[in-house]
This record gives structure tokens, sequence and C-alpha cells, in this order.
């Protein structure tokens, strides 16, 4: 067993510099606390992410539970008397999705530095490119490090992460420390191939995702800027990447670098790569060439996750509900709504959308949507890069996390790690992490009096 180290990699959420304000009134705006417009539910609760659209019919809603139930339940080896559910690995990260997205949320990586991760997975590749423009993958391991495997087979090794703590201080005095991660990868295998790019990605929350779908490419695209062309400092440019249905290239939406263009062809990557389950999409293993014993092991089927049980978790995740927002009229939480979009991170964080007509899927189409993001890549910059390419991103750039629901993440999942490795330990942090075109607008939040930062935090958590 081979122990490779590994410095460092990282995501998410863009801000930019002295844009000016959308807004400068103390006031909520009309149906500002509904998030997914008409889809939008009140609950506060642990199932606070896990409940379907509100405008949704009754007949759909029994589609939906169906899709919740493959969405929980786990897969067994193959063969099994489970018929429909069997076919697990031959490698694997998780037995079923639920075991990364608990409750519908986010995972996050473990506190103790001798426990391996589990809900964050590590994305391999080498320098180059695959057939389709996307990323090359390591010839022994694949595209990602898959730590399980079904007796006969062996598994990939496990991956660990610890933290050097960075103090620092606000110029006020107030102080506080970063985690910067380390991560160790015990490779069983045998060594990866020198210049191996490793990346990673922990698994995100499900909500909202139809929604984000259901919005045209037409408006996403308008607020490209990728030479910045206004001089503000915010560039913002689309992912293209491979569309299997299409065969084509298509836009990026999906993922922390905006990798896949689909919700469908999202779902079925993950059964894919996380869970060894072969589909109409991706009807071969996930074994590469160097793995003998995985390409000989049996399976469930061809493929192995009927067309059905793939269109029911892919409705389930497209109808996940976004929860309204909370104390959307409370000064100090306007206070923290003005800071937001005065210090430019609502360039990125894109306040609001409106949806187009969804095929297939009326409880999304024609809604008004608050998610905070513009769904595009920005350079985040150096310490958040994982020198990781991602078809058109670049190892400095993630697409803009979107925020919505934020605030409930400590309900629902009893943490608050933030960013695409889970390394920010609270709002606060995830700022502070903010570099390239956001440094402007982290720098304005340290220079913020420490009522103001906190009011701040105060919208965060109202989302």
């Amino acid at each position: 067993m081979r122990w490779l180290v590994f410095p460092v990699v990282f995501v998410v959420v863009g801000c930019g510099a002295d844009a000016p304000p959308e807004e400068t009134g103390p006031s909520a705006e009309p149906g500002e606390e509904l998030s997914g417009g008409e889809t939008t539910v009140h609950d506060t609760s642990k199932n606070a992410y896990s409940l379907s659209a509100r405008n949704m019919t009754a007949e759909r809603r029994s589609a939906f539970f169906v899709g919740n139930s493959f969405f929980k339940e786990n897969w067994v080896i193959a063969p099994s008397s489970t018929e429909g559910r069997d076919g697990l690995g031959p490698l694997f990260n998780a037995r079923s999705c639920s075991s990364c997205h608990l409750l519908d949320g986010r995972g996050s990586p473990p506190d103790d530095p001798a426990e391996p991760l589990v809900s964050v997975l590590l994305r391999l590749s080498i320098p180059g490119t695959d057939a389709h423009g996307g990323p090359a993958p390591e010839p022994t391991y694949g595209g990602q490090l898959q730590p399980r495997a079904i007796p006969g087979v062996l598994p990939e090794g496990d991956a660990f992460v610890a933290y050097e703590e960075m103090p620092g201080s606000f110029p006020d005095g107030e102080t506080y420390s970063l985690r910067k991660p380390i991560y160790t990868i015990a490779a069983a295998r045998g060594d990866m191939q020198p210049g191996t790019l490793i990346s990673p990605r922990v698994a995100p929350v499900m909500i909202g995702l139809g929604l984000l779908e259901a919005v045209s490419e037409e408006d996403i695209l308008r607020a490209e800027d990728p030479d910045d062309a206004d001089g503000d400092g915010i560039s913002g440019r689309a992912n293209h990447v491979w569309d299997v249905v299409r065969g084509a290239a298509s836009l990026g939406r999906f993922g922390w670098k905006a990798n896949q263009p689909t919700l469908m062809q999202q779902t079925a990557g993950a059964f894919h790569g996380d869970i060894g389950i072969t589909t109409s999409l991706f009807m071969t293993e996930d074994c590469t060439d160097a793995q003998a014993d995985c390409k000989a092991a049996p399976t469930g089927g061809t493929p192995e996750a009927s067309e059905k049980i793939l269109g029911d978790v892919a409705f389930y995740s497209t109808t996940l509900a976004v929860p309204a927002r909370r104390d959307v009229a409370d000064p100090g939480v306007l206070t923290g709504k003005r800071h937001f979009l005065e210090l430019g991170c609502g360039k990125c964080h894109t306040p609001v959308f409106h949806t187009g007509t969804f095929d297939g899927y009326p409880e999304l189409s024609g809604q008004t949507i608050r998610p905070f993001t513009d769904l595009l890549l920005h350079d985040m910059g150096e310490a958040l890069a994982d020198e990781r390419p991602d078809f058109k991103a670049d190892g400095r750039e993630w697409r803009t996390a979107p925020l919505w629901g934020i605030g409930l993440l400590r309900v629902v999942n009893g943490h608050e790690n933030l960013l695409h490795d889970g390394r920010a330990r609270g709002f606060v942090e995830a700022v502070l992490w903010h570099g390239g075109e956001a440094e402007g607008s982290r720098e304005a939040f340290r220079a913020l009096p420490a009522e103001d930062r906190r009011a701040l935090v105060w919208f965060l958590e109202s989302l």
C-alpha cells in the first residue's frame, strides 16, 4: 500500500468588488422569502431539504416518492434476489445516493484525521484531455478514487484529510483562523502516474436543481464577460462540456466546476462513478484496463439500473424544493443584504433569475427564483485552486455555488462546513477563503466594522 500526500485543493462562491448596490432601501422585496417561487416549501426542520415542489400535483408527488425510495435505498451485490437493485460496484464510493447526500443535504469531511473521507470524493486525472475535451483519467485508478469494492475485487484505497491552522485577524483586531487541508491517500493499487491531478469534491445539497435547469441558456450566457470588458474585475464564463445524450458539447450547469450539462447526466454519472451502477448513458462498468479483477466481476445486467429507475431518481432530484427564507424583513438581515450587494458579492451570486418553459416540468416553469448563483466559472484565487482543469474550467476556476437554503445547513446536516471541500467552518471563513476575482469583496468584508460583518452573516443565515 502506498501513501501519497498532497497539499491542498479548493472551492467556490465568487464575489466581485466595487459593484454598485442593486438596491439601497431597507425593505424586503415582495415575495423575497420565496426562494424557489411557487415551488418553495415552508419547513425549517431536518426535513427542509427533502420535500417536493409545493405546487406539484398529487399524481406527480407519487412519482417523487418512488424516486425518493431509489435515492435512499442501498444497492446490493449481483446476482441477488433483490431484482432491480443489484449490481453494486465492482468499485464504489457508497451504496446509495443518500449515503453522501444525507437528508438530501451536504456532505462534510471528517473531523478525525484518522477517519477516511466518505462524503468527499477525490477526482483524479492526468495532464491532457479525453476524447471529448474532459479530464484524462489516471491510467490505473480512473476518474475518481473509489475506496470500496465487492468481494474478490481490490479497493482503490482510502483518502484522509488533516488541517493546518492559519491564524489571522481583521483590521479591528478580532481574530480568526482558517484551516488549510492536506490530503493523504492510502493507494491500494500501487503508485499513481507522476503528476496526477487531484481535486476533492464534497457532496452538494440537492435542493432547487430542477429550477436551475429551467433557467434559459441565453439568460446564463448573457452574464458572461470572459475578458472583463466592463472592467469591474469580474469575468465569469460558461463551461462547455460533453453531453452524452446529444453527442455534442453543451452548456455545463451542475457540479462544482459546472462539468455536467443536465440533471439526467449528473444522475447517471453519480450512479456510474459513485455506486458502480451502469445505466443507458454509461453502459460499461467503471473499471480501467489495469483493473482486471474489476472487469471480471459479476454485473447486475446491462444496464444495471433500468431506464425507469434512472428516470425516477432524476425526477426526484429535479423536483426537490427549496425552503423559504426566514426573517427577510429583519433590520439586521436587511443591513447584511445591503452589505452583500455593496461589496459586490451579488455580481457572481446573482440574486434573481426567471425560469423559462421546462418541458415535462410545469411546476418549475415560469418561476421567479432567488438562487444566488450565476452558474458561471470564476477565478477564485490560488488558495482555492486545485490546478485540475475540467473541460473549459481551469485550475483556479469554480462555478458560483448557489446559496439558497444554506442558512438551514446546520439544522439539516449538523454542520456549516462550506466550500467545495468543506474546509470553511462557517460563513466568515468561507468569505475569507475567497480570492481571485473575489479578492476585492473579501478585503471589503474584512474592513467592515464587526457589527456589519455579523449583519452580513445574518443575511446569509436567512437564505
